[in-house]
């Protein structure tokens, strides 16, 4: 399928079937401790990170009340803090990239933006990072 842009539907590729919208799924502001940084003051600690994730997913109207048929921020959340607490991670925008990639194997996502600040770097910034968006390809 391909994206209609701003209209928030999604068309199919070929044989004119029914166009379906698209949902958005979100998590604002989860903030959890990680090892991220390229500094040596920032090796062997942690930092306390911020992430934004939102997701465009295909809303094929069947959810039936039931968590099985809907993208789960439960499971959004849960993916994020596994990746959080793995290894050190040099730069956020590796964090970020790994974050949309783990979201984006669920077929039912079409694209991830994906926000990483580190909070603690000056203190006169409430954050710094970077944000990304990445499309199924």
């Amino acid at each position: 399928m391909a994206a209609s842009g701003k209209s928030g539907t999604r068309r199919a590729a070929r044989g004119g079937a029914k166009a379906l919208p698209d949902r958005r799924v979100f998590v604002r502001d989860l903030v959890l401790k990680t090892q991220i940084g390229v500094h040596p003051h920032e090796k062997g600690g942690v930092q306390r990170v911020r992430i934004n994730v939102e997701l465009s997913v295909t809303d094929d109207g069947a959810t039936d009340d039931n968590i099985r048929n809907v993208v789960s921020y439960e499971d959004i959340v849960s993916t994020v803090k596994r990746l959080v607490a793995g290894d050190h991670i040099n730069l956020v925008e590796t964090l970020a990239e790994r974050i949309a990639a783990a979201l984006l194997k669920d077929r039912r996502v079409n694209s991830a933006r994906i926000r990483v600040e580190k909070l603690d770097v000056f203190p006169d910034a409430a954050g710094v990072g970077v944000e990304i968006v990445r499309d199924r390809s």
